[in-house]
């Protein structure tokens, strides 16, 4: 296929034989556009995984929370609680979240944690260690933090609020961020067995982030909001949308130091193709005496850079493919999980390789060109 290609563009035939001639200065000139065309493609995949292994992950997006107004004591009655549940969606996941301190203690460690009334937890929380059981009045969750602290876990006993406990389960890290209630501090029991009517929070998990919003809009128009006395609704859409231009300003960032990489390479392929035309200008004197025109030597030197820029390019696009594929096993659990915007990036780094390989040697070619071939032959 590459000997076919030569024999129908013999110019191609001739770039290619007068690289090799050079190999070791060629080589190094490739090896500038291979890393520039990485930098750019492999950054810009990593950018794009990270946004999403992020947007995956964390689970707030698609949250609303309402939380007690400024008048309110802190906490929503039971009659706020209902209300709340009555205007949410069936297919939407709503639950209450009750809240006070206590004083835990375990063998000779003692502290005060975060105690939360929880509702569905086996439906909700999932577990590090040990197992959630469906009924577990006498038994109690922790958080991976508060296990941590205490060096606690499932079948221990604790003592809190002067009442002993058995651990059933460690949670697993949660997110933690914003006004998003993280349960990793505390101890968790069955909202059925705290006291009292008064709750600290609802939160609601919609399908979308852009459900999430509508909730929200829906819950603030109903609960006549305008009225932040009585409740506080938050919706995460405007951090999502912050997240997303916070990431294309590091993506224009990392293309940024791969453009600067391949105006390092650039700059190689030129000094490369001055110096070839300095020790080719009798050979160009010969070409231009036996009837090779200006723009017959013009497209010699630019296919010279033009091929240069191709096969570096080529590489280049070949090992970002390849750590596309790691950097997605590593943050998206899926060596294959590329995006359009991924193959996007590598896109770009191979045009732009190529793109600066030919601009690069656009003054040698010219120079070449106009080499006048009775002084070039003189020499």
């Amino acid at each position: 296929m590459i000997d076919w290609l030569f024999e129908r563009f013999p110019l191609a035939m001739l770039a290619r034989r007068n690289l090799a001639r050079a190999k070791t200065r060629s080589a190094l000139a490739m090896l500038g556009v291979v890393i520039g065309v990485v930098a750019i493609a492999s950054l810009g995949v990593f950018g794009v995984a990270f946004k999403l292994s992020f947007l995956q992950g964390a689970t707030f997006g698609n949250t609303v929370l309402v939380f007690p107004g400024e008048d309110a004591d802190r906490v929503l009655s039971q009659s706020q609680v209902s209300k709340v549940k009555s205007y949410v969606d069936g297919d939407d996941d709503v639950y209450a979240l009750k809240q006070r301190r206590e004083r835990l203690t375990h063998l000779r460690q003692s502290g005060t944690v975060s105690v939360y009334g929880v509702e569905g937890a086996r439906e909700r929380l999932s577990p590090e260690r040990g197992t959630i059981p469906d009924a577990w009045r006498k038994q109690v969750l922790v958080g991976a933090e508060t296990a941590d602290t205490y060096d606690i876990g499932p079948g221990d006993s604790i003592t809190l609020g002067g009442e002993s406990h058995r651990i059933a389960a460690v949670l697993e890290d949660q997110p933690r961020g914003g006004a998003f209630q993280s349960l990793d501090d505390g101890v968790l029991v069955p909202i059925s067995t705290f006291p009292g009517d008064n709750y600290t929070q609802v939160q609601i998990r919609a399908d979308s982030p852009t459900e999430a919003n509508q909730t929200a809009v829906m819950l603030r128009n109903r609960l006549g909001f305008g009225r932040e006395d009585r409740y506080r609704i938050i919706d995460f859409k405007d951090s999502i949308e912050r997240f997303n231009q916070q990431m294309s300003t590091i993506n224009l960032f990392l293309l940024g130091v791969g453009g600067i990489s391949l105006l390092v390479a650039g700059i190689s392929i030129l000094n490369v193709q001055l110096m070839s035309v300095i020790e080719r200008r009798e050979e160009i004197g010969v070409l231009r005496a036996v009837g090779y025109g200006r723009y017959d030597i013009l497209r010699l030197m630019l296919g010279e850079s033009a091929l240069l820029g191709l096969v570096g390019a080529l590489v280049g696009a070949a090992l970002s493919v390849a750590l596309g594929l790691l950097i997605n096993l590593q943050l998206l659990g899926d060596p294959f999980a590329f995006t359009s915007k991924g193959f996007w990036y590598i896109g770009l780094g191979f045009a732009f390789g190529v793109g600066a390989a030919v601009i690069s040697g656009l003054y040698p070619a010219w120079k070449a060109a106009n080499e006048r071939p009775v002084e070039a032959l003189r020499d």
